[in-house]
């Protein structure tokens, strides 16, 4: 039995479908970069007095949460640590030229437990490096809590060089020469904490010392390393 060979005519035509439509490619608007502003944080600085707001029961009602302590010398070690005990923020402290800040447990004096005590340091807290330089410039004699201009220059120089960089604030006891420095000589300004201002750019610098009885303002700008200044006298509650 012979095979037929299919005729070209019996095969059926191949069907081609027509190519997809695409759509076109949607315009890709440019991404928008949402900026958000940081919170400023929330600090307590103190200095010099035993506030009797403070010092209370029921410390801290009445006051805005706060998220870091600073302490600017002359203030006594039940008080460092009545702040350490009733607040949950850090409590940083420089000693001031009365060498207060410790307890007396009978015979023995032992420094206040809870809090740092950054002189001569860099410490980071609450996400912030802060630089601190306790005591004043030398003005009487045999007197803890002092310091010669020497002892100033070489160790605000060793802490500048340990900071390596900038530091957000600098805590001191003693003012920097300028609005903030007392008229007398026990009260005058350090020129090597300007000095240091100037080498590391502190956004805040808080000091303690001069009492309110100077009459002074209660922050000013420096007007060389940019710095905002505060006198911490009593209390205080600034935004950072």
């Amino acid at each position: 039995m012979s095979l037929s060979q299919p005729s070209i005519s019996n095969i059926p035509a191949l069907k081609v479908s027509a190519a997809p439509q695409l759509s076109p490619r949607p315009v890709l608007e440019p991404l928008q970069l949402v900026q958000t502003q940081a919170v400023p944080r929330k600090v307590l600085v103190l200095a010099d007095y035993v506030h009797p707001y403070v010092y209370r029961n029921g410390f801290p009602s009445g006051l805005p949460e706060v998220d870091l302590v600073l302490a600017a010398g002359d203030l006594p070690g039940y008080y460092l640590e009545f702040l350490a005990t009733q607040l949950p923020a850090p409590v940083v402290y420089v000693p001031g030229n009365h060498e207060n800040e410790y307890i007396t447990e009978g015979d023995t004096r032992i420094a206040a437990r809870g809090v740092i005590n950054a002189h001569g340091r860099v410490v980071e807290v609450a996400g912030l490096r802060v630089a601190g330089w306790g005591g004043v410039p030398k003005y009487r004699e045999s007197k803890e809590g002092q310091y010669t201009d020497f002892q100033a220059r070489w160790g605000l120089g060793l802490l500048a060089m340990r900071a390596r960089k900038d530091v957000d604030i600098f805590l001191t006891h003693a003012p920097p020469p300028g609005p903030h420095a007392g008229k007398d000589h026990a009260h005058r300004g350090c020129e090597s904490i300007q000095q240091f201002m100037e080498r590391r750019h502190p956004k805040l610098v808080v000091h303690g010392h001069i009492h309110e009885y100077e009459g002074k303002k209660f922050e000013y700008t420096d007007t060389v390393s940019g710095a905002r200044v505060v006198n911490a006298y009593g209390y205080h509650i600034l935004d950072f």
